[in-house]
């Protein structure tokens, strides 16, 4: 089973928000899905409690502070969900169960130096080739100087890319009602799903 993990060492960049919605995205195509959550904020598992059962199925993948176990073998996709200044034993432990990594960054200068040597860190992790990283660009507009910066400093550490999610209230009003981009009418949310179709490929790859 794919293990998707969503990691940035600085809060605040949307880590949750796009957990939520890569859980989203695979319950939408079918899947048995599980999302954990490692925060001590538990934003993601607060979403799941928010979420209407007539929604598709998304199941809590059970994370305490001190251990990660392997999810169970009904599950066939799985997305963690991780804490700001993740480091030490559960770094190691997080990147030795990850098939993908993303990180979520926004395109200020204090973010992407705050992020570089995580970058590195991660990069230096990979393991067999097995381990796939993608950078997102959040609350960013993909036409601006801000986002060819983010891509000029990203391409320079070999990473991709894979898409920019613009600032809007569609991801806030949705994460209130326990719900995603791929939860409700496509007319309703177009630009943004827009915006992931490189990341719905890189994930389905």
């Amino acid at each position: 089973m794919p293990i998707v993990v969503v990691a940035n060492p600085k809060g605040g960049v949307g880590k949750s928000t796009l957990s939520t919605n890569i859980a989203g995205y695979f319950a939408s195509q079918g899947h048995a899905v599980m999302l954990g959550d490692a925060d001590r904020q538990q934003s993601s598992r607060l979403w799941l409690q928010l979420r209407p059962q007539a929604a598709r199925p998304i199941r809590t993948w059970e994370v305490s502070h001190d251990l990660i176990a392997r999810p169970p073998k009904d599950v066939t996709h799985v997305v963690l969900d991780t804490p700001a200044g993740l480091h030490g034993w559960r770094f190691k432990d997080v990147m030795r169960m990850a098939d993908k990594v993303l990180v979520p960054l926004q395109p200020s200068i204090f973010d992407i130096y705050a992020t570089r040597s995580f970058l590195d860190e991660i990069a230096e992790f990979r393991h067999a080739d097995k381990l796939k990283i993608g950078i997102v660009g959040m609350r960013v507009d993909g036409r601006t100087i801000a986002a060819d910066k983010l891509q000029e400093f990203v391409g320079g550490l070999g990473l991709p890319v894979l898409g920019h999610l613009r600032d809007t209230q569609n991801y806030i009003h949705l994460a209130a009602r326990g719900l995603t981009l791929f939860d409700v009418a496509p007319g309703r949310v177009e630009k943004d799903l827009l915006q992931w179709q490189g990341i719905c490929k890189w994930l389905d790859n």
